[in-house]
C-alpha cells in the first residue's frame, strides 16, 4: 500500500470542515480512497474519489497518485443527489 500524504491545503479544509462541525477523520479520507463507493477523472487528471458520509451526504477526496505516494489535494462533502446520478 502506497503512503497517503495531505497536501496543506487538505489538512486546511480538515480544520475548516471541523469548525462547521463536520468532523472527518483521516481513517476515513484514507478509507475513502482505499475503498471508494466511486472514483471519477477530475481536473488536470487528477481522481476524485467518493464514499458515502451519511444518508444524504458523500465525501469527494481529490488525489494524485505517484509510484510511491499518493497526494491528497482536497477533499470536501457534497449531497448524493448531486453525485449519485449514475
Amino acid at each position: 500500500m502506497k503512503k497517503i500524504v495531505f497536501s496543506e491545503h487538505a489538512l486546511f479544509k480538515i480544520e475548516l470542515l471541523r469548525r462547521h462541525s463536520i468532523v472527518i477523520d483521516r481513517n476515513f479520507i484514507e478509507n475513502t480512497i482505499i475503498y471508494p463507493d466511486k472514483t471519477d477523472h477530475g481536473y488536470k487528471g487528477r481522481l476524485v474519489a467518493q464514499k458515502k458520509l451519511n444518508n444524504d451526504h458523500v465525501l469527494r477526496v481529490v488525489y494524485e497518485e505517484y509510484t510511491d505516494h499518493i497526494l491528497v489535494i482536497t477533499l470536501y462533502p457534497g449531497r448524493r443527489e448531486r453525485y449519485e446520478k449514475d
